[in-house]
């Protein structure tokens, strides 16, 4: 979808703040919006891209505002309530309400090291039509859809070429919305910074960009 979050190319955000030695958390609270939110996904109520879309939902003034983990937070919460695990009272007042089913929990203690190695793999062991072939010229598709996407919208419209193919995965906007998975082929394309951004870009700079098939288009 076209918001705030999208914000590839933008100018006027400042630059990157790099912090040497940055700690995996700044502070404990972020540390456990973290294992909140994976060991609630565990539950499989929702998948990794219908948690991003719900990221995106959020107001472009409250997410400009928000640190990562605070938006991880808001985005946990409206999940839980969309799933029935819990209801917006249980959530302001942080207690169950009276009579509520106890779950047993989807994840436990000893579970966690092998979640955190491997997630869910997005990759799909199938036969599908492969539409492009490396060294391929190709054009992103100028598309505006309202539900979620990875395809930026600096890219749309632009002209690249094939540089890698990734195999097959899930294709995101139709997982998101769980209208299927809808397993496709992944290509690295190149797109020249000039095609990009213009002639005041470097011609010796390139951008790749991971694109599903339903992205692109020939050239």
């Amino acid at each position: 979808m076209n918001g705030v979050h999208d914000m590839g190319g933008m100018h006027g955000l400042g630059p990157i703040q790099y912090e040497k030695d940055e700690p995996v958390f700044h502070a404990r609270w972020e540390a456990r919006a973290f294992a909140l939110n994976m060991a609630t996904r565990a539950a499989r109520k929702w998948n990794i891209d219908a948690g991003r879309h719900e990221i995106e939902l959020i107001p472009a003034a409250d997410y400009l505002r928000m640190s990562y983990y605070e938006k991880w937070t808001a985005r946990l919460e409206k999940l839980l309530v969309k799933s029935e695990l819990v209801t917006q009272d249980e959530i302001l007042s942080g207690q169950p309400a009276p009579g509520s089913p106890q779950a047993t929990p989807a994840v436990t203690a000893d579970q966690v090291p092998r979640l955190l190695r491997t997630g869910a793999l997005a990759s799909r062991n199938i036969q599908v039509e492969q539409r492009f072939q490396i060294g391929q010229r190709v054009r992103a598709r100028n598309i505006n859809p309202t539900g979620h996407t990875r395809l930026p919208r600096y890219a749309r419209g632009k002209l690249g070429a094939i540089h890698l193919h990734h195999g097959v995965y899930v294709f995101p906007d139709t997982n998101a919305q769980f209208l299927g998975e809808n397993p496709q082929h992944v290509y690295s394309v190149r797109f020249a910074a000039r095609e990009l951004w213009g002639d005041q870009a470097s011609p010796r700079d390139a951008v790749y960009i991971d694109m599903w098939d339903d992205y692109l288009e020939p050239a």
